[in-house]
């Protein structure tokens, strides 16, 4: 991913329609979500301590902000959160991130969900809010996500979420949920390269698949002949030994059972060995990149980084598994905020922790304002 020039966040929150009414405007809505943003910045996990960290840094924000109204209270942050439209405040950090960066030739964007687990709501009968994300993995930042439909799933969330991005030229990876020939489809339109797990979604497909690498009669035969590549690791006591291979001769495979773009099949065997126990998983792929073992490992590993890089990171650093945010839009904007921190301490280059990095803005302001701006250190 190529950085480009920096691009200030407030611009993009400048056209974001304001929901409330005319009356009820006592402080201005870019005001609200920049104090917002810097204080999840610093660590605020609540509408409360977004208005602790306003109060105590009124002065530094009056620097960059108009602030007619002083700092809004807990309820303000809270209110407009619940009300602000999550596609159009999506489509603004979609803007952004447009504006501060572009994918490169051969980049793998991850597709994987996440749900906000404590987004349920008894009373209403409302349940946790699962919430697709794109995430490239050269850079580890967030390129946009889609809420999950309460009355669907990820298979049409999906898409929603393909159509926002500039995918020309990189490699879509993505779960077996979103093994589905629409979307391998829509991929290939967008002139990208996909690389879809199977799973029993695709019994027919994973099948055939499996049968051609491991159980049918000549599958020992069949490996021999694909394109192979295997890659260990040590550490922590653990050794972990991945052996990779694909293979174009998909047409004896699948028969009449075409996939839009597909040019390889592929198989992953993990061996894990930990404490002298050994366990041994395979995992089964479709892809429409060339049969080249190094480059389908590349992509496969990498969709994996989406778990550390984005999902642990919400979890363990932003305690987003811990949020209790359910009215409203709140959640998923929180969620919105969230992602947008985490890019912006993404883009700051220094060799520090995420945790490091929060504590820094929460003691520098002049460390926090470089970050807020995107100004490179």
């Amino acid at each position: 991913m190529k950085k480009k020039p920096s691009a200030v966040l407030l611009e993009h929150f400048a056209i974001l329609p304001d929901p409330r009414i005319e009356r009820h405007r006592r402080h201005k809505l870019s005001d609200i979500l920049v104090i917002a943003v810097c204080a999840v910045l610093c660590g605020a996990e609540s509408f409360p301590a977004i208005e602790d960290f306003g109060q105590t840094r009124y002065e530094w924000l009056q620097q960059f902000l108009e602030l007619p109204g002083g700092i809004p209270s807990h309820d303000t942050f809270n209110r407009v959160l619940r009300l602000l439209d999550p596609v159009q405040f999506q489509a603004c950090f979609l803007s952004w991130m447009q504006a501060v960066a572009e994918t490169t030739q051969g980049e793998v964007i991850a597709i994987d969900g996440k749900t906000l687990r404590r987004s349920f709501d008894k009373g209403t009968a409302k349940r946790a809010i699962p919430m697709v994300s794109a995430w490239a993995t050269e850079n580890g930042v967030v390129l946009g996500q889609r809420k999950v439909d309460a009355k669907s799933n990820e298979i049409t969330a999906i898409p929603e979420l393909l159509e926002l991005l500039t995918l020309k030229g990189c490699i879509v990876t993505i779960d077996a949920m979103g093994c589905q020939r629409a979307i391998a489809r829509q991929i290939v339109e967008r002139q990208a390269d996909y690389v879809l797990a199977l799973k029993g979604n695709q019994p027919t497909v994973q099948q055939a698949v499996e049968s051609f690498f491991m159980t049918g009669p000549e599958a020992d035969a069949h490996r021999t002949t694909c394109d192979y590549y295997q890659h260990s690791e040590r550490g922590h006591g653990r050794v972990e030994t991945r052996c990779y291979w694909i293979t174009d001769e998909i047409a004896a495979v699948l028969g009449p059972l075409a996939w839009p773009g597909l040019q390889s099949i592929g198989m992953v065997e993990a061996t894990r060995t930990l404490a002298r126990e050994t366990n041994v998983e395979q995992r089964f792929y479709l892809t429409s990149l060339k049969a080249d073992a190094q480059e389908f490992a590349h992509a496969v590993r990498n969709h994996w980084g989406i778990e550390n890089g984005l999902h642990w990171t919400l979890d363990v650093t932003f305690r987003e598994d811990q949020s209790r945010l359910r009215k409203g839009h709140g959640p998923e904007n929180f969620a919105v905020l969230r992602h947008i921190t985490l890019n912006l301490l993404r883009q700051e280059p220094s060799k520090k922790s995420m945790p490091r990095k929060r504590l820094a803005c929460a003691l520098d302001p002049e460390y926090l304002l470089k970050v807020v701006l995107g100004k490179r250190f």
